[in-house]
């Protein structure tokens, strides 16, 4: 080969080598830059938001909601299943912007939250623990840290039933009864955690049985999920099947859908038993293409809410659906992983306008605005919730993380 064509060849291969790599650049599991701004603004603006939060928080007390019709705030105490989302938040906006005033109330508020750790009357310890104490302690780890979050996991524990192989949620009047909710699924990555922090595998055990139960019964034919059921304490048996904080027992109220998938998501990336990818899966293709999810996927607080479309939208489930898709589009491949992707940037993009994002100052320091909780109780009804600015701020960090 003479030198002219030697050179030829030589820069052909640079071309294809060129070409191969801004495709790889452009793989659907990478998602592109075009957020990156609005992600950074999202950090910054819930970062002075959070501080405006701080500034009116009574002592010992954590954010719960806030009343745009009266200008009133609600706090809870420690025991709150929302409790763990406020000190969270605080560490996700923390490591983004790098202001040790969040961090430092983050760790002040941990310091009231630390004897939830024996609270056995909850199966909510997964909210209430692993978003506060599992992000303080993998942003700097401390054997105080790893000691509660141990504590948390085998307060939680208590409350598994191997004839029900499930994790009791509420309790009853009634002792037969044993109350299962679909929200429970979220409080299984505190017992992962610890299986793999302490070699423990009884945790690990216990988070299995409770999916694999779950997932037999709490679903129909279409992958929507039932929000509650009630089994027989006695013989396993299902009892009956809910939807409490839904329009009613056989609709589709859309916060529940978001916990299953981005339980299922987490039940994958922990055990990787493609069942549960493939459950996660499931219940994304009935959240993505039911006929009711609105052009901006923020959805209707319930898939069947009898006055869509002018039902309220639960931007609250919106950013947990964004977080949950992040993640499960890194277990797919193709159209489906760039799909799930696509959806999740639309969810952030949306949610990241004045529609939905409070401007600095308003909101009583909440980040999000419309999110509901129970409308059949009319408690917390088109309101910001703490969980809403936890798994939003997840998002646009799971999101970032990505593009790097």
């Amino acid at each position: 080969m003479n030198r002219t064509a030697f050179c030829s060849a030589m820069l052909c291969c640079m071309l294809i080598a060129t070409t191969v790599c801004l495709a790889q650049k452009k793989s659907p599991t990478h998602p592109q830059t075009k957020l990156s701004g609005i992600i950074q603004d999202n950090f910054a603006d819930g970062a002075k938001q959070y501080k405006v939060l701080k500034a009116t928080l009574p002592p010992d007390r954590f954010p719960k909601t806030y009343f745009p019709q009266t200008g009133k705030s609600e706090t809870s105490n420690s025991g709150w299943w929302c409790s763990g989302f406020y000190p969270g938040t605080l560490l996700y906006l923390y490591e983004q912007t790098g202001d040790t005033a969040l961090y430092n109330e983050a760790v002040r508020t941990l310091g009231i939250l630390q004897k939830e750790q024996f609270n056995t009357g909850t199966h909510d310890l997964g909210f209430m623990m692993y978003c506060s104490f599992g992000n303080a302690n993998r942003i700097k780890p401390s054997p105080e840290y790893k000691e509660i979050l141990l504590n948390s996991a085998k307060s939680l524990s208590t409350r598994f039933n191997p004839t029900v192989g499930c994790i009791k949620s509420w309790d009853s009047k009634n002792p037969s009864d044993f109350l299962v909710i679909i929200d429970n699924m979220m409080n299984l990555e505190l017992l992962f955690e610890e299986t793999k922090a302490t070699g423990d595998s009884s945790f690990y055990k216990i988070a299995v049985t409770h999916a694999n139960t779950t997932m037999k019964n709490h679903f129909r034919p279409d992958y929507s999920s039932y929000h509650v059921l009630n089994y027989d304490v006695n013989t396993g048996g299902v009892k009956e099947k809910k939807t409490a904080q839904g329009f009613a027992n056989e609709s589709a109220w859309a916060r529940g859908q978001a916990w299953g998938l981005y339980g299922y998501t987490v039940c994958y990336r922990e055990t990787k038993d493609v069942r549960y990818l493939q459950q996660a899966k499931r219940i994304a293709e009935f959240i993505l293409k039911n006929p009711n999810l609105p052009a901006d996927k923020i959805p209707y607080w319930d898939f069947n809410a009898p006055d869509i479309p002018n039902a309220l939208r639960d931007a609250s489930a919106a950013a947990i659906m964004a977080s949950a898709l992040i993640e499960l589009s890194q277990y797919t491949k193709g159209k489906e992983a760039k799909g799930y992707m696509q959806i999740a940037e639309t969810i952030i993009r949306n949610l990241s306008t004045p529609t939905y994002k409070a401007a600095e100052g308003t909101n009583g320091g909440f980040i999000l605005q419309h999110g509901v909780g129970h409308k059949p109780a009319n408690s917390e009804v088109d309101v910001p919730l703490t969980y809403g600015d936890y798994y939003f701020i997840e998002a646009c960090k799971r999101y970032k993380d990505l593009v790097k």
